[in-house]
């Protein structure tokens, strides 16, 4: 399936700017809210994913989360958890942030940059909680509509 670039803005941050300190692991590590500009109306949920780019180990994943339900704003403070009630059940995987939101946090001194990327797809993804980022995209490879990055730093 051919997919479409989503358009995404996260809130309190420009695409290649410094991630807000309040969505890292410096500040209260709160998940940022999104909001989609052109949503596909065939999408049936949304997946989340952040990467460190910089750091040792290939687009290290810091956050997964799949299966929220396809709206125009996933809203901020995501809460820890294999399944998030608030997003009906929506699950969050593998990654720095074990079944939770893990903002950014590169050794003191040193400027990291990150990726959200966003994905629609036409189905639910059904995976154990306890999967990473390569399982999620590998089982969705053939649900995804549209895909959007948002690059940011922070040192």
């Amino acid at each position: 399936m051919e997919s479409t670039a989503l358009e995404f803005d996260c809130i309190g941050m420009e695409d290649g700017g410094k991630i807000p300190i309040e969505h890292t692991g410096r500040g209260q590590n709160i998940s940022p809210e999104f909001v989609i500009l052109n949503l596909s109306p065939e999408a049936k949920t949304l997946a989340v994913t952040l990467e460190d780019l910089t750091h040792p180990i290939k687009n290290f994943t810091h956050w997964l989360i799949w299966n929220i339900p396809a709206a125009d704003r996933i809203t901020s403070g995501i809460k820890p958890g294999k399944n998030v009630p608030a997003l009906k059940n929506a699950r969050q995987g593998i990654g720095y942030g074990l079944h939770r939101y893990a903002g950014p946090k590169p050794p003191k001194g040193k400027t990291h940059t990150y990726r959200f990327t966003l994905y629609s797809l036409d189905s639910e993804i059904s995976l154990r909680a306890n999967c990473r980022k390569k399982d999620f995209l590998k089982k969705a490879e053939n649900h995804i509509l549209q895909i959007g990055y948002i690059i940011g730093e922070f040192e």
